[in-house]
């Protein structure tokens, strides 16, 4: 066998693109327009610089994405709050069934008085939270346009 005739039966390798790019620029930057443009190419979320620098140039629109440390651990506090909010709801149900169960009436009727009390106060505390949450949401999570 011939070295050029098994190069022809072979194909290895990318296929070659139909309009590759094979004009290249250089910009130099300071150090402050450098950790600017850092900073806009990490709020982007694109992967590849030259991908950013083409959009920008030929202004293509650019996703920014803006991920607010207070507002997601805020959110995952207040999932949390709500799972334990759940479960009072499930011990609070047991809680009676078994008063009932294993007391006479008017010893289970006193236990209830209390439990009503810590309720009220829960149903309190609840109402606190869903105005501290609409302030936030409207303070600090405003929709940009």
């Amino acid at each position: 066998m011939d070295k050029d005739n098994n190069k022809s039966i072979r194909k290895a390798g990318r296929n070659p693109k139909d309009d590759p790019a094979v004009f290249r620029y250089s910009i130099s930057l300071n150090a402050q327009e450098h950790a600017q443009f850092l900073s806009l190419f990490e709020q982007s979320g694109m992967q590849v610089k030259a991908h950013f620098i083409t959009a920008c140039i030929f202004q293509k629109t650019i996703k920014t994405v803006k991920i607010d440390k207070a507002a997601v651990d805020y959110y995952i506090k207040l999932t949390n709050l709500y799972s334990q909010f759940r479960s009072v709801g499930v011990n609070y149900n047991q809680v009676v069934k078994i008063l009932f169960r294993h007391f006479s009436e008017k010893k289970a009727a006193a236990y209830l008085f209390k439990l009503e009390k810590q309720t009220i106060e829960m149903a309190v505390l609840c109402k606190k939270i869903i105005r501290l949450t609409e302030e936030f949401e409207t303070k600090y999570l405003k929709k940009e346009t």
